[in-house]
């Protein structure tokens, strides 16, 4: 299975991690990605203003380059990349106006939108192959108590959601398929405190301290994610947590691609373990 790809900026600096995986983990499951040509930032998050229409421009560009890719479909993996690109091709959509203006701008004329790319969430297609994933698992989890955390961005607004805002379960078939028990807590839908982490760094050291707490105390071995900004607020803030908190348990705080190369028996190459705060080589033991 061929499909478009749009990597985003993180994934080629500091979430490496999530991108190695991801390659080296599909290609075992004969997925290819390919990455889409000319890509650019997707402007990070979705604007929340009503007329902010040249904050559309940069996803909905994207989205162009899939069409010039001959191809209707694009698979974006971080949660923050997908919630833009998702919501702007909802926008334009439902608004032939917005369309129509972005469509004229200079930089657009060498070719129209039209609205037709699905803008789709990994997740969204390995929920589908649970024995696929299975059948390539060399390093069983079995014992290991997995904590999936989504944070905001998939899961809100609803119109752009993979899974229920409240309960979501999307992770769940592909750490069963691991070998580990999926682990409900509470905290797996509340905000890492996001960009907070540069102007408010003690606020997100506290919601680290409750969500990491929330999941040791729901007896999890690690936490799995899909957003680069929270697995650096809740990986990297622990050192801050720690300090602040003695009576404080760390957790590893994992890409699910990770997890899924480290139980298909990929090597360190493919983990990059080496680029997780919290290394998690004990407790997958």
């Amino acid at each position: 299975m061929r499909l478009a790809y749009y990597p985003g900026c993180t994934l080629k600096t500091t979430a490496k991690s999530f991108e190695d995986s991801a390659l080296k983990s599909l290609s075992l499951l004969d997925i290819e990605l390919e990455e889409i040509p000319r890509w650019n930032c997707c402007g990070t998050v979705y604007s929340l203003a009503s007329d902010n229409i040249m904050f559309q421009l940069a996803p909905i560009r994207n989205l162009i380059r899939v069409l010039e890719m001959g191809e209707h479909r694009v698979i974006v993996l971080c949660s923050m990349c997908y919630n833009t690109l998702k919501r702007a091709n909802l926008l334009v959509r439902r608004d032939k106006e917005t369309l129509d203006k972005i469509n004229e701008f200079a930089y657009l004329e060498e070719t129209k939108y039209d609205g037709s790319v699905e803008v789709v969430h990994l997740l969204e297609i390995l929920k589908e192959i649970p024995d696929k994933i299975k059948e390539k698992v060399k390093s069983p989890l079995e014992g290991l108590k997995v904590a999936p955390y989504y944070g905001c961005l998939l899961v809100r607004p609803k119109e752009a959601a993979i899974d229920d805002a409240e309960n979501p379960t999307i992770m769940n078939p592909i750490i069963e398929s691991l070998g580990a028990e999926p682990v409900y807590f509470p905290y797996s839908v509340e905000c890492c405190g996001s960009y907070q982490t540069v102007s408010n760094k003690e606020l997100v050291v506290q919601r680290t301290y409750e969500i990491v707490s929330s999941a040791y105390n729901n007896h999890a071995g690690l936490i799995l994610t899909s957003c680069p900004l929270c697995q650096f607020n809740l990986d990297r803030r622990q050192k801050e947590v720690m300090e602040a908190h003695p009576d404080f348990h760390p957790l590893p705080v994992l890409y699910f691609t990770q997890l899924m190369a480290y139980g298909f028996g990929l090597s360190e190459d493919a983990t990059r373990f080496d680029l997780n705060y919290i290394d998690p080589k004990g407790v997958l033991k």
